[in-house]
Protein backbone atom coordinates (compact mmCIF):
# COMPACT_ATOMS: atom_id res chain seq x y z
CA UNK A 1 0.00 0.00 0.00
CA UNK A 2 1.37 3.11 -1.17
CA UNK A 3 0.86 6.16 1.48
CA UNK A 4 1.43 9.83 1.07
CA UNK A 5 2.23 12.65 3.50
CA UNK A 6 2.28 16.26 3.02
CA UNK A 7 4.07 18.35 5.82
CA UNK A 8 5.04 22.37 6.04
CA UNK A 9 3.74 25.11 7.30
CA UNK A 10 -0.06 25.92 7.10
CA UNK A 11 0.70 29.68 7.08
CA UNK A 12 2.85 31.67 4.44
CA UNK A 13 3.24 35.44 4.38
CA UNK A 14 2.05 37.35 0.78
CA UNK A 15 5.40 37.35 -1.61
CA UNK A 16 7.52 34.53 0.10
CA UNK A 17 8.10 31.02 -0.98
CA UNK A 18 5.69 28.12 -0.02
CA UNK A 19 7.69 25.11 0.33
CA UNK A 20 5.67 21.58 1.25
CA UNK A 21 7.55 18.09 1.01
CA UNK A 22 5.76 14.67 0.14
CA UNK A 23 6.93 11.56 2.32
CA UNK A 24 6.33 8.49 0.43
CA UNK A 25 5.95 5.15 1.81
CA UNK A 26 5.24 1.57 0.15
CA UNK A 27 7.14 2.49 -2.84
CA UNK A 28 10.06 4.25 -4.37
CA UNK A 29 9.59 7.35 -5.89
CA UNK A 30 12.22 6.13 -8.62
CA UNK A 31 10.15 3.05 -9.51
CA UNK A 32 9.54 2.96 -12.93
CA UNK A 33 6.83 5.03 -14.39
CA UNK A 34 5.82 6.49 -11.88
CA UNK A 35 4.80 10.21 -11.52
CA UNK A 36 4.29 12.36 -8.46
CA UNK A 37 1.37 14.99 -8.46
CA UNK A 38 1.09 18.15 -6.46
CA UNK A 39 -2.90 18.88 -6.66
CA UNK A 40 -4.61 22.32 -4.55
CA UNK A 41 -7.92 23.02 -3.92
CA UNK A 42 -8.78 26.49 -3.00
CA UNK A 43 -11.70 26.90 -0.76
CA UNK A 44 -15.04 26.76 -2.89
CA UNK A 45 -12.94 25.79 -6.14
CA UNK A 46 -12.20 22.75 -8.01
CA UNK A 47 -8.95 20.78 -8.27
CA UNK A 48 -5.74 22.22 -9.71
CA UNK A 49 -3.29 20.42 -11.02
CA UNK A 50 0.11 21.97 -10.12
CA UNK A 51 2.98 19.84 -11.71
CA UNK A 52 4.59 16.77 -11.48
CA UNK A 53 7.95 15.03 -10.82
CA UNK A 54 8.67 11.52 -12.52
CA UNK A 55 10.20 8.15 -11.77
CA UNK A 56 13.52 9.53 -13.77
CA UNK A 57 13.55 13.12 -12.32
CA UNK A 58 11.95 14.80 -15.30
CA UNK A 59 9.20 17.66 -14.84
CA UNK A 60 6.44 18.92 -15.88
CA UNK A 61 4.21 21.59 -14.69
CA UNK A 62 0.61 23.60 -15.51
CA UNK A 63 1.52 26.63 -18.26
CA UNK A 64 -0.59 29.34 -15.44
CA UNK A 65 2.01 28.26 -12.45
CA UNK A 66 5.30 27.54 -14.01
CA UNK A 67 6.65 30.72 -13.77
CA UNK A 68 6.41 30.37 -9.61
CA UNK A 69 6.48 26.52 -9.17
CA UNK A 70 9.54 24.15 -8.68
CA UNK A 71 9.44 20.58 -7.59
CA UNK A 72 12.50 18.37 -6.83
CA UNK A 73 12.75 15.15 -4.80
CA UNK A 74 15.49 13.86 -2.26
CA UNK A 75 15.33 10.03 -3.72
CA UNK A 76 17.48 9.36 -0.19
CA UNK A 77 14.47 9.96 1.56
CA UNK A 78 12.17 9.14 -0.64
CA UNK A 79 10.73 12.34 -0.85
CA UNK A 80 9.41 15.08 -3.39
CA UNK A 81 9.16 18.76 -2.70
CA UNK A 82 6.95 21.77 -4.10
CA UNK A 83 8.17 25.10 -4.36
CA UNK A 84 5.94 27.81 -5.07
CA UNK A 85 7.25 31.61 -5.14
CA UNK A 86 5.88 34.97 -4.57
CA UNK A 87 2.84 33.57 -3.12
CA UNK A 88 -0.50 35.97 -2.29
CA UNK A 89 -4.04 35.10 -0.76
CA UNK A 90 -5.03 33.76 -4.08
CA UNK A 91 -2.63 30.47 -3.03
CA UNK A 92 -4.46 29.93 -0.44
CA UNK A 93 -5.69 25.95 -0.39
CA UNK A 94 -5.68 22.84 0.51
CA UNK A 95 -2.53 20.88 -1.14
CA UNK A 96 -2.48 17.31 -1.77
CA UNK A 97 0.30 14.77 -3.29
CA UNK A 98 -0.86 12.30 -5.76
CA UNK A 99 0.74 9.49 -6.84
CA UNK A 100 -0.36 9.43 -11.00
CA UNK A 101 -0.30 5.80 -11.73
CA UNK A 102 -2.48 4.02 -8.94
CA UNK A 103 -3.81 7.34 -7.74
CA UNK A 104 -2.71 6.89 -4.37
CA UNK A 105 -3.23 10.25 -2.62
CA UNK A 106 -1.98 12.30 1.06
CA UNK A 107 -4.57 13.47 3.04
CA UNK A 108 -3.82 17.23 2.13
CA UNK A 109 -2.73 20.21 4.25
CA UNK A 110 -4.17 23.78 4.26
CA UNK A 111 -2.25 26.43 3.48
CA UNK A 112 -3.41 30.05 4.06
CA UNK A 113 -1.65 32.99 2.34
CA UNK A 114 -2.07 35.82 4.90
CA UNK A 115 0.04 38.71 6.35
Amino acid sequence: QVQLQESGPGLVKPSQTLSLTCTVSGASITTNFYYWSWIRQPPGKGLEWMGAIGYDGSTYYSPSLKSRTSISRDTSKNQFTLQLSSVTPEDTANYYCKEDRYEYWGQGTQVTVSS
